[in-house]
């Protein structure tokens, strides 16, 4: 994936990388990036999202190194926290856990607010992350209202999967570990 001429990219874009990585990984093929931006490195720097791909100076060597082997990045250690994050859009879904998994979170998607309570009905979750404009059935939304009380939630604003991925995985990760972190007197 030739990146030389990307100006910006957003958790969308990000987002849309990965689950692209994923397919591809799914039938057994793999995806190398090149002429990677500086901006764009550091995205993915900010984003832990690093060792997740595998990036090269130039197509040649991108090329090359599909004929070389390799050994895969070491997973990153888990922080015993898991999150539930809900969001309508599946490029910053696949953005979010590919994010928080790099972080050390065990990580949850779904894009409906029923299927996320019904995950939550199985499994306790740590942190909730909600997207904006998550929709459902009146009941549905109170049943989730009322599953969700006393669990610690971090809202996207809408203007996440527009702001730069640096910057908003940043303020992300930080947003999360305040709300997980003990509060000390």
């Amino acid at each position: 994936l030739h990146l030389g001429e990307v100006g910006f990219i957003d958790s969308s874009g990000l987002g849309t990388i990965v689950r692209s990585l994923t397919s591809t990984r799914q039938v057994r093929g793999e995806l190398k990036l090149c002429n990677v931006p500086e901006h764009v490195r550091k995205v993915l720097e900010l984003s832990h999202l690093t060792s997740l791909f595998d990036a090269h100076d130039s197509e040649e060597k991108a090329v090359a190194a599909f004929y070389q082997q390799g050994a895969r990045a070491e997973a990153p250690v888990s922080s015993g926290r898991s999150v539930l994050c809900l969001d309508s859009n599946a490029d910053v879904l696949a953005y979010l856990r590919e994010l928080l998994l790099r972080a050390g979170y065990e990580v949850h998607t779904s894009s409906k607010l029923g299927d996320a309570l019904l995950l939550m009905r199985v499994t306790r979750f740590d942190l909730l992350l909600l997207g904006p404009g998550m929709t459902a059935s009146a009941a549905t939304q109170q049943s989730f209202q009322a599953a969700s009380a006393g669990v610690p939630m971090v809202e996207l604003g809408s203007e996440f999967s527009t702001h730069d991925a640096g910057e908003a995985c940043a303020e992300l990760l930080r947003k999360i570990d305040d709300r997980l972190s003990p509060k000390t007197a």
